[in-house]
């Protein structure tokens, strides 16, 4: 049997239940989930209808595990393979599709089941774990891959200054990408002090708690405005935040995923000409450079994994992490 956590309903915990063992169609694979990160879009998913989850879902897209089984058009792939998943879904054949962008394909979805012990995939959506990546960094691969396309769309050159609200797990990991592609000062700002450790470890310059006047704060720590601001909290008041703590001709980018209502003062970003840009999942070339990064011995796994878990735990777990903030990322294997 094949057991995994099942949403249930938007006011009902998950539930540990046993289903039917997976067959693979004949593009796909069946895989031994290993590791999955619990993301905030499964948090979300599970309270928000906008997000469309349905009863019996299994939620989980951030995951790596051992091919089990293989249908019968598969060529790329062996029996054994650990692997990470790249978890959109699409038809593979349209122009969105062959250009490594299938987050824009119609035929979209978002690969869920890694809160199983076993799930089905596609091949082409598989990526072989290169020598010295372990699965727990496999699974870390797609948030990795998320912040990089925001630091991406940012435009973001070596001698920058660079500000990110938010030191949840996408926070976190642009503070990485930022360092790693030539920012000289990276400053976290968040609400929770304790997130100062994890930030630091992952490449922050400097992590500010100053809730009362977050912009001198920043202002001080980066010696002027920032170049760039990441939004990764999505609080409703931080777009007109970002706006004054962003330099003249600056940049302001949304990697937060919110469907709460935010207000601003356009004429406090006319003034400044401040573009605002909004960024989505990522594209495959990104992911294949999150696994790079992890193979090339980037400590992710020991700065960012806070938290390790049984699927049994994952109810309680997850339960607690719709209420409360945790820090770092919390893996559940399996």
């Amino acid at each position: 049997m094949n057991k995994a956590a099942i949403f249930q309903g938007f006011d009902a915990p998950l539930a540990v239940q046993d289903l039917a063992m997976p067959e693979p169609a004949p593009d796909g694979v069946v895989l031994r989930v290993s590791h999955c990160g619990i993301c905030g879009s499964d948090l979300h998913m599970a309270h928000d209808p906008a997000f469309g989850a349905q009863p019996g879902d299994v939620f989980g897209h951030e995951f790596a595990g051992e091919v089990v089984a293989l249908g019968r058009d598969c060529t790329q792939l062996q029996v054994g393979d650990q692997v990470s998943v790249i978890p959109l879904g699409g038809c593979g054949q349209c122009q969105t599709c062959r250009v490594g962008e299938p987050a824009w394909c119609s035929q979209m979805t978002l690969q869920g089941g890694g809160y199983g012990q076993f799930t089905t995939t596609t091949e082409r959506q598989c990526r072989k774990l290169p020598a010295g990546v372990t699965a727990e960094e496999g699974a870390l691969a797609e948030p990795l891959a998320v912040a990089l396309h925001g630091v991406a769309l940012s435009g973001l050159t070596a001698g920058d200054r660079v500000l990110i609200l938010g030191a949840g797990p996408i926070g976190l990991a642009t503070a990485f990408w930022a360092r790693r592609l030539g920012a000289t000062a990276v400053v976290v700002q968040d609400i929770h002090p304790e997130a100062r450790d994890l930030a630091l470890a992952m490449g922050a310059t400097d992590f500010l708690c100053t809730p009362d006047a977050p912009v001198e704060a920043s202002d001080a720590a980066l010696g002027r405005k920032a170049d760039i601001v990441f939004d990764c909290a999505g609080a409703p008041p931080l777009l007109a935040q970002a706006i004054d703590q962003v330099r003249v001709k600056g940049r302001i980018v949304i990697l937060a995923l919110s469907t709460r209502e935010t207000s601003f003062i356009p004429f406090a970003a006319v003034s400044k000409e401040v573009a605002v840009l909004t960024s989505a999942f990522f594209t495959l070339r990104e992911y294949e450079a999150a696994l790079d990064a992890l193979a090339s011995g980037a400590p992710v796994a020991e700065a960012l994994v806070t938290r390790t878990i049984s699927l049994d735990d994952l109810p309680e777990v997850f339960e607690g992490m719709k209420t409360g903030r945790s820090h770092g990322k919390v893996i559940v294997c399996p």
